[in-house]
């Protein structure tokens, strides 16, 4: 999967799942903008990865959810690295509570990083992709935007959104030859997942038919492939990366 001299933006480029993304683009041949709402020394793990595969790294940090930093984060691989060929949609947070007890805050915040995060990025990143007639577009969804999940209201929602805005996307910009799609991971070890008591973890892995919880890995590899030229004819699509989880 040659990226060689490609630019690449990864959104949540910090820890877990941005991380493995950032330095798997890395390794293929791309330079990567990290993008993150944390501060510089969180990336420190991220950029040091990333330039053990050869490559260059420039930190932005912002929220997604406001458009001006989202569209600082696009527009810093064009200034740094001179173009911008691959946008990876993966920032996102939970806050999670039954629907009866779910406040306008957590609902409100939850939705403005999540789904409107990435409406920001790919409308900062469409007319670039636009006038060079080429791009690819990666969101990070969530099976759970598929089947819904107790007390995720707001996260299957906003998993549910990215589903429909990443088929609106590839339809609106096809025609430029730009490819949009989404990844929807189950269970997959992270900062965030640890986090969950014994018993939700459980449960979890005993749905997963390989019998294991994913890794940052095992989405990063999916990621690398659709913004791959071997995945080319391949916009619109939502590929699960959850061991059978979700069957």
């Amino acid at each position: 999967m040659d990226l060689d001299q490609r630019a690449a933006v990864v959104t949540g480029a910090s820890r877990g799942i941005g991380r493995a993304i950032a330095i798997e683009l890395a390794r293929c041949g791309a330079d990567v903008v990290l993008a993150d709402w944390s501060d510089e020394a969180d990336a420190a793990d991220t950029r040091a990865g990333v330039a053990a595969e050869g490559r260059r790294a420039v930190f932005v940090q912002g929220s997604v959810a406001e458009p001006a930093d989202a569209a600082r984060m696009v527009h810093a691989a064009v200034e740094h690295f001179g173009r911008l060929d691959i946008l990876v949609n993966n920032a996102g947070i939970n806050r999670d509570a039954v629907v009866w007890k779910m406040t306008d805050e957590q609902w409100d915040e939850v939705l403005a990083v999540s789904l409107k995060g990435q409406f920001n990025t790919i409308r900062a990143a469409a007319p670039i992709f636009r006038q060079q007639g080429s791009g690819r577009i990666v969101n990070i969804a969530s099976i759970n935007g598929l089947r819904g999940k107790f007390g995720q209201a707001n996260y299957a929602a906003a998993k549910a959104g990215i589903i429909g805005l990443t088929k609106s996307v590839a339809r609106e910009l096809g025609a430029s030859g730009v490819t949009c799609n989404a990844v929807a991971p189950g269970l997959i070890e992270t900062e965030m997942t640890r986090q969950l008591p014994a018993d939700v973890r459980q449960k979890a892995l005993n749905d997963i038919v390989l019998g294991r919880i994913g890794t940052p890995e095992d989405v990063a590899a999916v990621v690398a492939f659709l913004c791959s030229d071997k995945a080319r004819h391949i916009t619109g699509e939502v590929i699960k990366v959850d061991g059978g989880q979700d069957i």
